[in-house]
């Protein structure tokens, strides 16, 4: 509640203290040497290569977030907690996402390519082409996906390891939004380097989604959990479609990325107010997820209890 709390009235630290923009750096460094510029065929030694270099930078910031949190549980209670609500903080963000989503139908009021240029800071597709309804739902479609990306799948790991579980699973979904591409990026060729990134974000957001997803059912009042099935398969990712169908079917809109997906294809064009609402059920969500972080943290300490036992 404290890291919610901060997260909410303060925002994001200044980038030169924030540990999310320091894997970033140490990322872009590594990328830099192991993805070849051009197009490849089969590269076994690149694929083990960067799968190496995503494990020891993994056990760094695993091992340096233990430490942190061991030196800041030895305190007093209170202070222990507001020092450890601190040093979680940066590992999630609510407040930034929501106000950039909103930010983009602001832009949108103003005109379509002013609109485009703020979803442009929330998304890696290009959007020199997309009307102002598709930027809408873009917007909306980012709000979604990353609500478990920065909150809930954050605390879903806090929960089971600690800040040591929230700081690997940050580590694990930058790399992949940075090397988890299927091939050119940033003049590099990802098929190969950024395999074992974006399959290691796979297996560590399936839960968070699934949790995400649920809990847009549950402060939506109730979504047919069959056809939310559905609709969550159609996407190419494992994961991302469940907290987007789910968002899709509390706004009884269309979502779409053009040439990929269509989600409820049956919804209404996803108006302004659309866009405002998307937001407040993200902040439910958010509340909605603290008090399965506290079952989950309990169960964990039951079980953890027993073995010692």
């Amino acid at each position: 509640m404290l890291a919610l709390a901060v997260d909410w009235w303060l925002g994001e630290p200044p980038a030169g203290w924030h540990p999310v923009v320091w894997m970033g750096r140490a990322l872009q460094w590594w990328g830099e040497r192991l993805a070849p510029v051009a197009p490849v065929a089969r590269d076994l030694k690149v694929f083990w290569l960067a799968a190496l270099a995503w494990c020891a930078q993994a056990a760094i910031i695993f091992i340096a977030s233990w430490a942190a949190q061991e030196l800041v549980l030895m305190l007093h209670g209170f202070l222990a907690a507001a020092l450890l609500a601190l040093l979680l903080k940066p590992l999630l963000a609510w407040r930034m996402l929501h106000d950039e989503v909103l930010a983009v139908e602001v832009a949108l009021g103003q005109s379509l390519e002013a609109g485009r240029a703020q979803l442009s800071r929330l998304v890696s597709r290009d959007v020199s082409s997309l009307t102002a309804v598709q930027v809408r739902e873009s917007a909306i479609e980012s709000l979604a996906e990353n609500l478990n990306d920065s909150v809930v799948a954050p605390l879903f790991w806090f929960a089971l390891l600690g800040l040591p579980g929230a700081a690997l699973y940050r580590f694990a979904n930058t790399a992949d939004a940075m090397w988890g591409y299927p091939g050119m990026r940033g003049g590099r060729y990802w098929q190969w380097a950024g395999k074992w990134a974006a399959r290691a974000d796979d297996v560590l957001s399936w839960v968070p989604a699934r949790i995400t997803s649920g809990l847009l059912a549950v402060v939506a009042n109730g979504l047919p959990l069959s056809k939310l099935a559905r609709q969550a398969r159609k996407t190419p990712s494992p994961n991302s479609g469940w907290p987007m169908a789910a968002m899709a079917l509390a706004l009884g809109v269309r979502l779409a990325k053009p040439g990929v997906y269509t989600l409820n294809s049956r919804g209404r064009r996803a108006g302004p107010l659309d866009t405002q609402r998307a937001a407040r059920l993200g902040s439910r969500v958010v509340l909605a997820t603290v008090p399965v972080v506290v079952v989950l943290h309990l169960l964990v300490l039951g079980v953890w209890s027993g073995l010692r036992a």
